[in-house]
């Protein structure tokens, strides 16, 4: 096959719809645009939230007050309490984690002291609260952070 063989697929291509050519065209006349009115008119420049001089629905709504920080970092959160499932000495990481199906991605994980940690770990994550790596260090295992 050349250049010169190439050809759009069968019924791909649509000729142009010439309006307003006279009655046997099928759009002649108001050419599709139905009888008067502003749609009817050339020119016609309907901003996409104006409602006919009605109050817009965007002015009627309230203002969301205050900001969304776009650089704030999401943790998936992992509560001391979910870790004692784990065999002791075992090496806890964020894939791990997912596997297991405690949380859903492995990006930013945080442990939290939230319940009772009765085994030794080596639990590896993005972050720790404080309480947390003091129950790690008590159960006799080490919470490393990851950068």
């Amino acid at each position: 096959m050349k250049l010169h063989d190439l050809q759009p697929a069968e019924g791909s291509k649509h000729r142009r719809r010439r309006v307003g050519r006279g009655i046997s065209a099928g759009q002649g006349k108001t050419a599709g645009r139905g009888t008067k009115g502003q749609r009817a008119r050339t020119g016609r420049g309907i901003k996409p939230y104006f409602e006919g001089g009605q109050l817009p629905l965007v002015r009627r709504l309230p203002h969301n007050r205050g900001f969304k920080n776009i650089f704030r970092t999401e943790y998936a959160v992992v509560n001391l309490g979910a870790l004692d499932a784990f065999d002791a000495g075992a090496q806890v990481t964020p894939e791990l984690l997912v596997t297991r199906g405690i949380i859903r991605q492995p990006d930013h994980v945080k442990v939290l002291g939230n319940g009772t940690l009765n085994k030794a770990l080596t639990v590896k994550a993005h972050a720790f609260s404080t309480s947390a790596k003091e129950k790690i260090a008590a159960a006799g295992g080490t919470a490393e952070e990851i950068k």
